[in-house]
């Protein structure tokens, strides 16, 4: 009698072209999950998708901005297409147009509008779009790809690491992706399925010009998203992490 083979665990990855996003995909697919990552241009998407195969991964790449609702729901729709359930979904794509915008004088309008659009709304948009196919997965994982810089605790301590760097719409918009994580806890309390919001830590990637001198690799960054990605039965739900442990609200 033949067994039958186990069910393939599916992950979507946003923003997975480059930086955190890849390193999370790539691992991902190295331990056996097929791999959606989304990108904002379809040739991105497509250089995705055949990086992933290349590790030897089912893989799909969908060119989508996260920002855009209708854009969001046609990813869920093509997700569906493919699979009857998402397992985990890494919500990683992130903007910092402050780094480089004037202020004027708090903050250049359009970088706050385009800013909280693809770092708070983003996630809202797609963890609601996707909410069907988790609530398949019997034990579903939502990752919200956070930073210290979000805890207004730390915000608030002249002893905490980021405190003398101040980027007012970025720091909001991720105190307000903590907050969502919170509130999809609670809303999913009845549920298998773990919500984290996860700092990656000080990265090399391309987001503003300050990173590029950053102490973490993305693949060193990507190990403690995608612990919360494969974050067993049991695991708490709305933490908020980094790779040391619990960081203050």
């Amino acid at each position: 009698m033949s067994q039958e083979s186990e069910p393939t665990r599916v992950s979507v990855v946003t923003g997975a072209s480059r930086g955190i996003g890849a390193a999370v995909a790539d691992r991902l697919a190295d331990l056996g999950f097929a791999v959606v990552g989304t990108a904002q241009t379809p040739a991105a998407a497509d250089a995705v998708a055949a990086r992933l195969r290349a590790r030897g991964a089912e893989a799909t790449g969908i060119a989508v901005d996260v920002a855009d609702p209708e854009a969001v729901a046609q990813l869920a729709d093509a997700v569906a297409d493919r699979y009857p359930a998402v397992d985990v979904l890494i919500n990683n794509a992130g903007a910092v147009p402050e780094a480089t915008a004037p202020r004027a004088p708090l903050a250049d309008p359009g970088a706050v509008r385009q800013t909280l659009a693809v770092n708070l709304a983003g996630p809202m948009y797609v963890t609601d779009a996707l909410l069907p196919l988790l609530r398949n997965s019997p034990a579903a994982r939502i990752v919200n790809v956070s930073t210290r810089m979000g805890s207004l605790a730390e915000q608030d301590d002249p002893a905490a690491p980021f405190y003398a760097m101040t980027v007012p719409a970025y720091q909001a918009a991720k105190a307000g992706l903590n907050s969502l994580t919170i509130s999809l806890a609670k809303l999913l309390s009845d549920t298998g399925i773990v919500v984290t919001s996860v700092c990656p830590g000080f990265v090399r990637t391309d987001l503003t010009p300050a990173n590029k001198d950053a102490p973490l690799a993305p693949e060193q960054a990507a190990e403690v998203v995608v612990r919360a990605a494969t974050a067993p039965a049991g695991a708490a739900s709305g933490t908020f992490v980094d790779a040391s442990g619990p960081i203050r609200w």
